[in-house]
């Protein structure tokens, strides 16, 4: 395996539960000469777990041929996969070999496969029941034999059901289907990786102080929600640590589009939002003024904690409360506030 694909399946740690649970049905599935189809979130690092069934078949030795199916327009698709004949269309002025004759005795891997247009789908299809096709603009049938790999972040069972994908394709692709689990699911995953990346990143940037995360950034990281998993964490990590002066990692920055003469506002208004929108406070007056003003007080907080993705220094600042103060009313409301 080249060294720079060992370094990114490098990236494929883990010890939780649900991550050790993949990787056994993982293993399990990739000796048998079968599609699978991978589902998961976006960054939870589909194309290292297709190269990780490739590496692991019979066909290790073969080409691993990989294609984002959605970064090509509907009339280049066929093409791409297919490979087209020369004066097939205007362009085409030299023969093209496709992708599934490049993965012949290996493995092809589709990304995003829920893009591919149904006429695409069709030929596709073909290949899969009896391993032949023809290039666009070509008569002549081309045998190959291929494994494919694909992966979504979609439903492509409701896609069959509203005839936007062929079912008898999905039927044929998911021999095996396999579930990446998000980060935020992974539990001590997220400190393993974080320390991962950051001894890499320190090593990439020639730091010699030794890379340690507070406990206040250690809460960040594992409160935070994780919605780009992985591919998030690791730029999340490696910013913190281009950024730290010496080896010790206190603020973990998740958004780098917040503006530092803005406060609280977003440098670019279609920036991804740093926390979710601040919804209406409401209190619950039935218990008197007390509770009213003990519910209020922890409806604020916890809003500002979960804007400020748990920054206990940001929330105060956004609160416009000290560092103590906030951390007296965290003390004071610890069993009422979700911080788990």
């Amino acid at each position: 395996m080249p060294n720079a694909l060992a370094m990114k399946q490098a990236e494929a740690l883990g010890q939780s539960e649900p991550f050790l649970e993949f990787q056994d049905r993982l293993s399990r599935v990739a000796p048998v000469d079968r599609p699978v189809l991978l589902v998961g979130e976006r960054g939870t690092g589909k194309e290292l777990a297709a190269t990780r069934l490739h590496f692991l078949s019979k066909r290790w030795d073969g080409a691993f041929v990989t294609l984002n199916c959605s970064t090509l327009s509907p009339t280049l698709i066929e093409s791409e996969l297919f490979g087209h004949e020369k004066g097939a269309f205007t362009g085409a002025e030299n023969l093209k070999i496709g992708r599934f004759e490049a993965a012949h005795g290996g493995t092809l891997f589709l990304d995003e496969i829920g893009t591919i247009p149904m006429e695409a789908q069709e030929k596709i299809l073909r290949v899969v029941e009896y391993g032949s096709f023809e290039r666009v603009g070509g008569t002549r049938p081309i045998d190959v034999d291929v494994r494919i790999v694909c992966a979504t972040n979609v439903d492509l069972v409701a896609m069959a059901e509203q005839g936007k994908f062929k079912r008898d394709l999905l039927d044929r692709l998911s021999f095996e289907v396999l579930f990446l689990p998000p980060l935020r699911y992974r539990g001590e995953d997220i400190l393993l990786l974080a320390h991962h990346f950051a001894a890499r990143m320190a090593y990439e940037l020639e730091k010699e102080d030794e890379i340690i995360f507070t406990q206040h950034a250690v809460s960040a990281l594992v409160n935070h929600p994780w919605p780009g998993n992985v591919r998030e964490l690791k730029n999340v990590i490696e910013r913190a640590v281009y950024v730290s002066v010496s080896g010790q990692i206190d603020e973990i920055t998740f958004n780098p589009f917040i503006s530092p003469y803005m406060p609280h506002k977003e440098l670019y208004p279609g920036a991804e939002s740093a926390a979710p929108p601040a919804q209406a406070l409401t209190t619950d007056t039935a218990g008197g003024f007390k509770t009213a003003v003990s519910s209020f007080e922890i409806n604020m907080i916890q809003q500002a904690l979960e804007r400020c993705r748990y920054s206990q220094k940001k929330a105060a600042d956004y609160l416009e409360l000290t560092y103590d103060q906030l951390r007296g009313l965290l003390r004071k409301y610890k069993e009422e506030l979700d911080l788990d």
